[in-house]
């Protein structure tokens, strides 16, 4: 009789384990994972709009990329060569010289114009990009066609104007086409830093930081790539250091917008490392 009572008891007991068991591994799995990469940054702040790209960190976009037409060579810049562009000689309402228009994702097509602004950092002009179309995944992209870098250091300074999708301005850098680089971006909806790589059209997050970035006003994005260390500065603050081994060889340089965003910039320079 006693050993009739010991096998209910070592059955319950059994079953107390297993539960036990199963919450330990449902809690695990809502842990977030960290993105790779190293990062300087903040917490998020109340009331701040959730980061999207923080939930998926994995790759996102189509399975099977927009076709984008083949980027003209450009000849590779040596150390201390590179250009800068202010607009201002450029004229208003028109594509600045020495630039093309492209787009990765979907959506309509970009819009990229030199526009006058008061409040310009180099007087008078700036370039912006003032399509509204909300399709999420859709990145304009203004690439500049002079030359092509390895080690490079980039910068620009961006204002973003408007946007209820997002509210964002990015740097690109080693770009292959418009569906193949990096891109350090900022957002003024979410308040941070990201730095992607895209392949064959899908973006992909590899480092990041959480800062204060405001609308209507403007600020630096700078960035610094030797081999495959990549650091990223924001109003001359070192915000990101990563190392990623994507994108090795020579590529353009460029501007970049997301959806909705309408943003201006101005002073964009690059030198060879």
């Amino acid at each position: 009789m006693a050993a009739l009572k010991i096998v209910p008891l070592a059955a319950l007991l059994l079953g107390l384990i297993v539960l036990v068991s199963c919450n330990d591994s449902d809690e695990d799995e809502k842990r977030p994972n960290s993105p790779s990469g190293t990062a300087q940054s903040s917490n998020q702040k109340p009331g701040e709009k959730p980061d999207a790209d923080e939930e998926n960190e994995g790759e996102e976009g189509p399975a099977t990329p927009a076709a984008v037409a083949a980027e003209k060579a450009a000849p590779q810049q040596t150390s201390g060569k590179g250009f800068a562009y202010t607009f201002d000689g450029d004229t208003p309402g028109q594509m600045p010289a020495k630039f093309h228009g492209a787009k990765t994702g979907g959506g309509t097509q970009e819009k990229w114009a030199v526009t006058a602004d008061p409040t310009a950092p180099s007087k008078p002009n700036v370039v912006a990009q003032t399509s509204t179309d909300q399709t999420d995944y859709r990145f304009p992209l203004l690439i500049a066609d002079e030359g092509s870098f390895q080690d490079l250091d980039v910068s620009v300074k961006f204002k973003a104007v408007s946007g209820s999708i997002d509210r964002a301005g990015g740097l690109v850098f080693r770009l292959k086409d418009p569906n193949n680089y990096y891109i350090v971006r900022a957002n003024a909806l979410e308040n941070n830093y990201r730095l992607y790589h895209v392949v064959n059209g899908r973006r992909s997050q590899f480092a990041g930081a959480n800062l204060r970035v405001t609308s209507g006003e403007w600020h630096e994005l700078r960035v610094e790539a030797v081999g495959n260390k990549i650091t990223c500065y924001y109003d001359g603050n070192k915000k990101i250091e990563a190392t990623d081994d994507t994108f090795k060889d020579a590529g353009k340089v460029g501007l970049w917008t997301k959806a909705d965003s309408v943003t201006y910039f101005d002073d964009l320079k690059v030198t060879a490392k």
